[in-house]
Order: structure tokens, then sequence, then C-alpha cells
């Protein structure tokens, strides 16, 4: 992702609210009505601090006219004279990665979290209207979503990647016909994207096809829709808080508990499966199909206390560990060397050695092979890093990062330590740390 052309920056105090803005009906409807409730709260307390209202656009980069959308936000926020910032979204070989839709989706929320966490932003809106909380139900209901799926999306919620942020959907109980009325009334111009009309979309052959008849049989059918979400929204938190009561002996810090697992799901299968579905929530994971889950209770009914069990599931590893359930979470990193300070009392590698080493190329990464040992402790003997890695309950998908080497001597291994030998107590000294990204 690339950002350019950032607004300037006002010092003057106050909160600052960003609004969601792709140049379509929505977004310049929520836009308008942001600003112009900002500007008739000042003009009826001068002395309120005026709120900072910014702007962020995507450029998906995807279609022609990408670039002159990008244009028209920044010319719509000049005129309403607020800030403005925009990221660019590389979906590389989209062709080949499955669902466009879905992957430019996620980007587009990594991207705006982005750029609220830059600009100290703690509450984003989104302009998702009835209409597309109703497209969002009947896609859940085809693929046969539980009620997490069909509460649609929520009028607020948090985002995993940064936990000070709120999404906010102000628009959820307008129409699209609404907004559209506003529209023309304040005389607004907006872009059209050619995209919405494509019926290969799922969602496009919902809204063109689908909607239109089902207000024709009942008009108030989007309305309707959009109330049963909410209800299924309120029956999805009474799930989740008794699958908090359920889980007191399963749930343990990000993980799950095997063997009371099954334990519960011989005594009661929905309640097991409603625990397993709030875990899957918590790690930020797609709810797997009815199918997967079943095939994953025969799994952990037939493997053996001590074996271990690897799942592949959106895009994440889930192992079964040590008697427990956890995602894979395995960070990319660096080695850093620090220096210590002269008055310092921690170990560390003779600052000249390592130097030298530098000069001469002789520090190198290398990946495990297997038959590596090192020393980490005085008075102890060389051990293999599998035995290490065992007795320090460092976990199989942690112990992916390089060996630290220099020339032939293996220097450093993250999670376990440096070579004891290898470290002094006085002189300047370097402190090899893998810093995880």
């Amino acid at each position: 992702m690339a950002s350019s052309r950032k607004s300037q920056q006002s010092p003057k105090p106050g909160k600052r609210i960003a609004v969601a803005l792709s140049g379509g009906l929505d977004s310049v409807v929520l836009l308008d009505t942001v600003c112009k409730a900002q500007a008739k709260v000042t003009t009826q307390n001068k002395n309120q601090t005026k709120d900072q209202i910014y702007a962020f656009h995507i450029h998906h980069g995807l279609q022609k006219p990408a670039d002159d959308w990008l244009i028209f936000c920044e010319k719509l926020a000049k005129k309403y004279k607020i800030h403005f910032d925009f990221r660019l979204l590389h979906l590389d070989n989209f062709n080949e990665q499955g669902n466009v839709e879905a992957r430019a989706r996620a980007g587009r929320y990594e991207a705006l979290a982005d750029l609220c966490e830059e600009y100290g932003i703690e509450d984003l809106l989104l302009a998702h209207h009835q209409n597309d909380q109703a497209e969002t139900v009947l896609l859940q209901l085809m693929r046969g979503s539980g009620v997490a799926g069909l509460s649609g999306m929520p009028q607020a919620r948090g985002i995993a990647t940064n936990q000070s942020l709120t999404l906010w959907r102000p628009l959820l109980n307008q129409s699209r016909q609404e907004l559209e009325a506003y529209a023309k009334e304040h005389k607004l111009q907006w872009i059209e994207d050619p995209s919405n009309q494509d019926r290969k979309y799922r969602r496009n052959a919902i809204r063109k096809d689908i909607i239109p008849k089902l207000e024709k049989i009942q008009p108030e059918a989007l309305a309707n829709m959009a109330r049963s979400a909410v209800l299924l929204g309120e029956a999805q938190t009474l799930l989740n808080r008794l699958a908090i009561q359920d889980g007191k002996s399963i749930l343990n810090k990000g993980q799950v508990k095997a063997a009371p697992l099954l334990a519960l799901a011989k005594d009661d299968l929905p309640a097991a499966n409603n625990v397993l579905r709030y875990w899957f929530q918590t790690q930020q994971l797609a709810m797997p199909s009815q199918e997967r889950l079943q095939a994953w209770w025969r799994d952990l009914a037939t493997v053996k206390a001590d074996a271990k069990l690897e799942w592949l599931h959106d895009d994440k590893k889930i192992y079964l560990w040590r008697g427990a359930l956890q995602v894979a979470n395995p960070e990319e990193g660096l080695w850093v060397l620090k220096s210590l300070p002269a008055n310092s009392k921690q170990l560390g590698l003779p600052a000249d050695w390592v130097k030298n080493a530098q000069e001469t190329n002789q520090i190198t990464l290398r990946e495990r092979l297997g038959s590596e040992k090192i020393q980490i402790k005085p008075k102890t003997p060389r051990k293999t890093l599998k035995n290490l890695y065992q007795e320090a309950d460092v976990p199989p998908w942690e112990r992916q990062a390089p060996l630290l080497y220099i020339g032939d001597e293996l220097v450093a291994v993250a999670g376990i330590g440096l070579s004891y030998p290898h470290l002094v107590t006085s002189g300047r000294r370097v402190l090899p740390i893998w810093s995880k990204v």
C-alpha cells in the first residue's frame, strides 16, 4: 500500500473522526451529512471545540477509472475544507487468488485502520445502508450461515488491528431510495461504479434481480430484514455469553483445552459447537462450515492424547499441541544487534568480534537443519535445539526463525538464547535480539 497527497493537519484541538469516502452515492451523502452536522453544532455553540473531519479513500487499482475517483474524492474534501488522504491497495495476481471481493474488502479495512492509526482517529464512519444490510443477510442465508452470519453488519464494532478504533455505520436504517432523495434535494454529485452492474458477482445479482422482486411482494421487506439482523445480533450476544459460561474450564489464554471440550461435546454437542464458534470469533477467524466442523470433531475424537493435529482454515493453521487447540501466528522478524552500555552487567558478544564479522560478511542467517546444538547456560552440556525448544515450551510454529551464525559458530537462537561460551562480561559488547515485525 502507498499513500500520498496528505492534507495539512490542523493544530487546533478537537475530536478527530473519519469518513470512508469511495465517491459513490452512499459515502458522498454520509460525508455531506457529517460536515453539515458539524457546521450546525459549531454555529449554535461558538465556544465548542470543533471536531476535525477526515476523508479517507482507498484506491484499489482494479478498474481504469480508479484514478478519476481518487481525484473526485480529493476535490470533494477540498470543497468541504476537510483533511484528505488515501491508500493505494495492491492486489497482485488477483485473478489467481480466489474471491477478489473478499480480498479487496479485507485489504480495504486494513488500509483504513492504518490511516486511522496514523492520524490518531478513534471513530471511522462507513456508509453501509439498509439495502447493503439486506443483501448481506441474503448472502449469508445462501451460504447456510448461523446466527452470527445472519446478524449481518453491526451498527458499531471494534477492529482487531487497532484496539482504539471503532467502526460506525450510521446509515444502516436508511434505504438507498432515501439516500438518493437526499442527494437530489441537496444537489450532490457522485460516481457510479460500473462494476456494480456486473451480475457475475453474487451481491450485484441479489441487488439487481432479487431485492426488487422482494420489494414488490412486500414493500417493507428490506426494513424487516434489517430488523431481523438486529434481533439475531442480540441473540448472538446471548450465545457468546453462554459460550463464556460453558467454556470456563475449556477456554484459556486464547487456547481451547481439548479434553474438557470433548467431554462437553459428549453431553451437549450444540453447546460445544457454540464454544468452538465463539473461540473462532475471538481469534478473528471465519466460521467453519458444518461439514468442516464435523470432520474436526472426528479428528479430535480419534487422535491420541500425545499426538498432534494440524488444520488449515481461513488461511491460518490451527494446531492441537499439548492437549490444546491454538491458532498459529508465526510472526516475521529480524535479528537486531544492540550495543550494551559500558557499565552494563549484562552478558554480550564482544563488540570488536561482531564488528569484524560484519566487515568481512561472516554474519549469516541459516535455516534450521535439525542437528544443531548450543550451550545456553554455564556448566551445562550443549543440547540439540529440539530438546531446548521442548524444555522451553516453544510451539512448533515458532521454531522457524533463522539461526544467527558468526562464521561457522551458532551464536543465537530465537526463543532459546545465546551461545554462552561466546559471551563476555566486560568491554564493549553487543546483544543479538530477535525482533518481531
